[in-house]
C-alpha cells in the first residue's frame, strides 16, 4: 500500500487492501447431524454479529460472570467448561461451520444452556458486540501458530489485539492463552509482558500449570505421550 496514504484512498483507486482477521476461513462439509444441530439450536444458542452490542443479562436471562472463547474448534472443551461451571455464562466464537454444528450438538446432548455461539470473525465481534468491562475471562486455546517466521505477523496475539481485549475484560478479569508451539508461547509472553494494564499470574513470571478449568483434550493427551509440551499463560487485567 506504499503508494496510498490510507485504505480509503486505495479503495477509491480500485485497490483492495486485505485487513487482518482472527482466522483463515476453512470450509468443510457439514454432517447431517451437525446441520440438524444448527437448525434446531441456532434460534436459542446462536448470536448474530449484525445484532450489535450484546446485553448479557438479556441474552442469558440472568446476571453472571461471562467467559468468551475465540476459536473453539469442534467445541468439546467449551461445552465441558460450560457444563462444569454452571455459575458462569459462556460465549464461543468460531468460523468453521462444522465446528459450530458439533458444538451445538454436544451442548444439546449434554443439556448445556449457559452457552451461546457466534459464527463470525472474533475481532469484529469483540469490537461491535462485546461491551467494555463485560468479560470475566477471555480464552484463546491453541490458535493458529503461523509457525513460519514470515507469517508471525498473522498471529492473533499482537499488541493492538491485547490492548483492545483489555478494554473488554472487567478489572480482575483474566486473559487465558494456551499453545503447543513453544515459539508461539514465547511470542505470547513477550507481547503480554509489556502490555499495559496486565499482571502475569505466573509465580515464575512466565507460564502457569494447566488450570483445572481447562479440560485436557485427546489431542493434548496424545501430545503428552509423544513428549510434546503445552504452555498456559494467564494475565489479569489490573488497570
Amino acid at each position: 500500500m506504499s503508494q496510498f496514504k490510507s485504505k480509503e484512498e486505495a479503495a477509491e483507486s480500485g485497490v483492495y487492501i486485505r485487513k487482518i482477521q482472527s482466522f483463515v476461513k476453512r470450509e468443510g462439509r457439514l454432517t447431517k447431524g451437525q446441520e440438524k444441530a444448527i437448525e434446531s439450536n441456532w434460534e436459542t444458542m446462536g448470536l448474530e454479529h449484525k445484532s450489535g452490542l450484546l446485553d448479557m443479562n438479556e441474552v442469558f436471562g440472568r446476571t453472571a460472570p461471562v467467559v468468551l472463547e475465540i476459536g473453539f474448534g469442534m467445541g468439546k472443551s467449551l461445552v465441558t467448561m460450560a457444563k462444569n461451571e454452571p455459575d458462569k455464562d459462556f460465549i464461543g466464537i468460531e468460523v468453521h461451520r462444522p465446528g459450530i454444528g458439533a458444538c451445538l450438538a454436544d451442548a444439546q446432548e449434554q443439556g448445556v444452556t449457559n452457552l451461546r455461539v457466534y459464527e463470525h470473525d472474533a475481532v469484529e465481534v469483540l469490537a461491535d458486540c462485546i461491551a467494555d468491562g463485560s468479560l470475566s475471562r477471555m480464552q484463546l486455546f491453541f490458535p493458529d501458530p503461523w509457525h513460519k517466521k514470515r507469517h508471525h505477523k498473522r498471529r492473533i496475539v499482537q499488541p493492538e489485539f491485547v490492548e483492545k481485549l483489555r478494554s473488554k475484560l472487567a478489572i480482575g478479569g483474566v486473559f487465558h492463552m494456551a499453545t503447543d508451539w513453544e515459539n508461539y508461547a514465547e511470542h505470547m509472553l513477550e507481547i503480554m509482558a509489556v502490555a499495559p494494564g496486565y499482571k502475569n499470574l505466573s509465580s515464575t513470571s512466565d507460564y502457569v500449570p494447566r488450570p483445572e478449568q481447562r479440560p485436557l483434550t485427546k489431542f493434548e493427551q496424545r501430545g503428552h505421550r509423544l513428549g510434546h509440551g503445552v504452555w498456559d499463560l494467564m494475565f489479569e487485567r489490573v488497570a
